[in-house]
């Protein structure tokens, strides 16, 4: 829980002084900036690291890695740590690299639909840069976080049911390894059947197998036309069946976010909205105006079928943004529902048809905790979350918490869903990705071995070696 962190035994100093000639004021020891990097974003108890590289460049990278491996030191990537299963938290101590300062735009090929960033590059930076060029990046988890991070934890977010993941998103990473070789995944063509996809096998591994520096991204079109709005609906089930009746008509949504009665009256309390204090959805058009008010009309009587009220409009926009921001602020809302509380959130994903079963089961479980708890999830690709707001000082509500936890994810498991939709595995769900994968594990195990026999590179995290 969050007391005080955990700090490592002194680091040797011949070896910190080999990384101060080498960084100078790109070191950093502080007590603040330690603590700052040893923290997660949810319950995990902080450990610091014994110290903070700030990379410039991937050089910096490749010099950090080969100083870390000749003395034995695990490395942590470090972004904009915005990640909620403790992804870089680093438990045993040694140098957390944070690359925000890599945060160059190299090149933006809009011919192409596709550009080049630094792994440090913020996704609002580059959208804002993007924007008179008619493309923009549709990858949004909420957080304003790096590229770089999210490519190494398969990131998705609002808009992944009509734009997919970062699994989608990246055509190609550059990438420091273990033996302090620069790599280049892949090259810009748009498909490719050459050798083993090493892109995506370094999409969602968390920094355990190398360190990515450069990122190039696959681009969209600016939609001619986009609305934006909220239906409330009389039941939680009518509000999924109508996102499941929506896809399974072909609607091309491009967001469609649930909020459950209680999350909607955590965003009226934080982000200062009226909202009806019901299960609702928030919806996103996107396309042609003949398009969009086609899908507008085929998900209006979808949703008056299933219980729905009036949808209320965001065209504007800086009405969109207003609600687009109630909803990236719906995790410090539900966590603020209660004071000096901190945040223990999870999420699975499961096979569409098998939502509304899933989160029907989930919100029983959740009307029986002794805690605030909220439901919210990007339905549109059968995932969702659950966040509790819980007391540190009360061991019960952790031990409580974990076994709804336990009771979530094993009926995701059951319905040939996945422990976790877009987290990541990191400290968290470790027991749950065997239990998912089985012996899968063990040739992600072979292959962490192989390209990382010391275990430096964010050592702990997604399984036990």
């Amino acid at each position: 829980m969050h007391h005080e962190p955990i700090a490592r035994s002194p680091i040797d100093p011949a070896f910190l002084a080999r990384l101060q000639d080498r960084f100078g004021e790109q070191l950093a020891t502080s007590d603040a900036i330690l603590g700052q990097h040893g923290a997660s974003e949810s319950h995990f108890t902080p450990v610091l690291p014994d110290a903070v590289v700030y990379a410039r460049s991937t050089q910096d990278v490749v010099d950090l890695v080969n100083l870390c491996v000749a003395a034995g030191v695990p490395i942590v990537a470090f972004g904009a740590g915005t990640s909620i299963e403790g992804n870089t938290v680093p438990v045993r101590g040694g140098v957390s690299v944070n690359l925000s300062e890599m945060n160059r735009i190299v090149a933006v090929n809009a011919e192409d639909f596709d550009c080049v960033v630094e792994a440090g590059v913020r996704r609002e930076q580059l959208n804002e840069h993007l924007r008179d060029t008619g493309l923009f990046f549709p990858i949004d988890p909420g957080a304003n976080a790096t590229i770089g991070g999210m490519a190494s934890t398969r990131a998705s977010g609002t808009n992944a049911v009509r734009y997919g993941t970062m699994r989608e998103a990246v055509l190609s990473l550059k990438v420091v390894t273990p033996e302090g070789k620069v790599i280049t995944t892949a090259r810009r063509a748009r498909k490719s059947a050459a050798g083993y996809d090493l892109t995506r096998l370094y999409i969602g591994s968390e920094g355990t197998l190398g360190i990515v520096t450069e990122v190039t991204l696959r681009l969209h079109p600016i939609p001619e036309v986009i609305s934006s709005a909220v239906c409330g609906f009389e039941t939680l089930e009518g509000a999924v069946q109508t996102v499941v009746q929506s896809i399974q008509l072909g609607v091309p949504l491009a967001r469609v976010e649930i909020l459950d009665d209680m999350q909607i009256r955590a965003v009226n309390r934080w982000s200062k909205m009226d909202l009806a204090e019901v299960t609702t959805l928030f919806f996103e058009f996107h396309g042609s105006a003949a398009g969009v008010a086609e899908q507008i009309e085929m998900v209006g009587s979808v949703a008056q079928e299933n219980g729905g009220g009036e949808f209320q409009w965001a065209t504007l926009a800086e009405d969109r943004s207003k609600l687009w921001k109630a909803r990236h602020e719906a995790y410090y809302a539900a966590v603020n529902l209660r004071p000096g509380a901190v945040g223990w959130t999870t999420d699975v994903c499961v096979p569409i048809s098998r939502l509304p079963e899933c989160i029907a089961e989930t919100k029983q479980d959740l009307a029986g905790a002794s805690m605030p708890a909220t439901i919210l999830g990007h339905v549109g690709d059968g995932n969702f979350h659950v966040i509790f707001s819980i007391d540190p000082n009360i061991p019960a509500e952790m031990e409580e918490v974990e076994a709804i936890n336990t009771r979530l994810v094993q009926r995701a498991l059951d319905m040939e869903g996945t422990c976790t939709g877009e987290h990541g595995i990191g400290l968290g769900k470790q027991p749950w990705l065997v239990a998912e994968l089985g012996e899968a594990v063990d040739v992600m195990r072979t292959i962490k071995r192989a390209i990382d026999p010391m275990d430096l590179f964010n050592p702990g995290k997604i399984f036990a070696l």
